[in-house]
């Protein structure tokens, strides 16, 4: 959604062919629709299951989770970008990678995974 208003604000500063009214109004309905979307999250899980994605782990105890990352269309160079990314050189030392639900990726340490209560389960 955050893409969208972006995308709508860019085009009104942008384009002469947009009539002010015209992004005003794109804003107020997507503004509605994230408002709305948000609202009946809260109160039905139906529409919160289809709405929002869960956190899923891409590698455990260092080793790929290919059927994860098939479903969640991510490639091995993503995840062990992620990993270099977070200052790591060597899969054994770590114990999980997440990808959150916002697109980015948690790298956790098998030293400081701890009981691992917080880590989503396996897809």
């Amino acid at each position: 959604m955050t893409v969208a208003l972006g995308s709508s604000l860019a085009t009104i500063i942008l384009s002469k062919d947009t009539a002010l009214a015209q992004g005003v109004a794109a804003f107020l309905v997507l503004g509605l629709a994230q408002y709305l979307i948000a609202a009946l999250s809260v109160r039905f899980r139906a529409v919160e299951a289809v709405a929002k994605a869960d956190a899923c782990c891409l590698l455990i105890d260092g080793k790929l989770q290919e059927e994860a990352m098939k479903h969640e269309r991510v490639t091995r160079a993503e995840v062990l970008s992620a990993v270099r990314s977070a200052g790591y050189g060597d899969l054994c030392a770590i114990a999980a990678v997440v990808l959150e639900t916002d697109g980015s990726f948690s790298v956790i340490l098998r030293s400081q995974a701890g009981n691992r209560d917080a880590l989503p389960s396996a897809n």
